[in-house]
């Protein structure tokens, strides 16, 4: 059957593209990575249909894992007693013992139950077991899975079920886990991170959601020629992307709450409507937008230097910026707080 997987732009319709799928004659199983995107994808079948199907099954992916996965093949055998999700294992516990998935307390490792079931010869089962009751199976927030957990989910690939990934490489700001050395270079380079699907036999689609419906010409442009991120735009009007400077006019926006402040971390430091960037990922409802620069940030920012950033920094940066359907404003973290009567560390 069909192994797909479509790389989008942020605002380009991921959660429509899974839910257009959705029919009320076919078996599916939706598997999102966040609790938050788990509400938003819930409403929208809601909203499609009026009602929640009963041949729709909704699974954060630990729920899937744990719950579909695990506990049919291995929960009677093992007698654990839920999962671990505060420890780390550690890297040298001896493969194929259970203290290597499993603590003290009999809770399974979140970062290894993807690694139990593969490296126990689950995985078949598995597939099977998916093959048996979903007709479609998709898969949001791809590029957030990491590690262990990515090998399972391009495992899975080996099933006569329809599958469909989709996901945002420029918005992986989170790892579902992290084990050592294990895919540690994953996500350093976009090409490469293709041909791990090709290797799978899953077709890569970077074409069918590359223009955004949320973001305007003015900030995809901005996005594309300052962060090096390839985003387009169905819209062709433009809107305004400032600086604020000006006292009075920083003072406003901080106290509107129609505009959303989001922050590089510690959001809740500030009195005011905001946000973190990472964590605004998958929201849809904000209409102007102030991106707050932390001082690493806005150095670069100053520079046109904002390709430089880490990484990470750069991917929850691009996630900030467009959650605006309109305007954008930029500011000094520094300068708010002083503006704000924060006292600046």
């Amino acid at each position: 059957m069909d192994k797909r997987v479509v790389f989008a732009v942020a605002g380009s319709g991921k959660t429509k593209l899974i839910i257009d799928q959705l029919v009320d004659n076919k078996t599916a199983a939706v598997i999102t990575y966040t609790t938050s995107n788990h509400e938003n994808v819930k409403d929208r079948i809601v909203n499609k249909f009026g009602y929640f199907p009963n041949n729709i099954r909704l699974y954060t992916y630990f729920s899937f894992i744990y719950s579909f996965c695990y506990k049919p093949f291995c929960h009677n055998q093992l007698r654990t007693k839920g999962i671990n999700y505060k420890i780390q294992p550690s890297l040298y516990l001896q493969k194929n013992t259970r203290e290597h998935y499993i603590d003290k307390f009999d809770r399974l490792y979140f970062s290894r139950i993807s690694k139990l079931i593969l490296d126990n010869g689950v995985i078949d089962e598995v597939i099977l077991r998916i093959d048996k009751y979903f007709d479609q199976v998709f898969i949001d927030e791809v590029q957030d899975f990491a590690s262990n957990d990515f090998n399972f989910i391009i495992a899975l690939a080996k099933s006569k079920t329809k599958m469909l990934y989709v996901g945002d490489f420029f918005q992986h700001t989170f790892d579902t886990s992290r084990d050592g050395s294990t895919r540690k270079n994953l996500h350093s380079d976009y090409l490469n991170y293709q041909k791990e699907f090709n290797k799978s036999g899953i077709t890569v689609d970077t074409i069918s959601l590359l223009k955004s419906w949320r973001c305007t010409m003015t900030i995809c442009k901005y996005i594309s020629e300052n962060l090096k991120i390839p985003i387009q735009s169905h819209h062709t009007h433009d809107t305004v992307i400032k600086e604020l400077v000006d006292t009075n006019e920083i003072k406003e926006i901080f106290e509107d709450n129609n505009v959303v402040k989001l922050f590089y971390q510690k959001h809740y430091s500030y009195d005011c409507f905001s946000k973190n960037w990472g964590d605004c990922k998958g929201e849809d409802r904000y209409y102007d937008v102030c991106v707050v620069l932390n001082n690493t940030t806005y150095e670069k920012f100053l520079l046109n230097k904002l390709e430089d950033l880490a990484p990470s920094t750069k991917n929850k940066l691009y996630v900030a910026i467009s959650r605006s359907k309109n305007n954008l404003y930029f500011v000094s973290e520094k300068l708010l707080k002083k503006i704000a009567g924060m006292q600046t560390n």
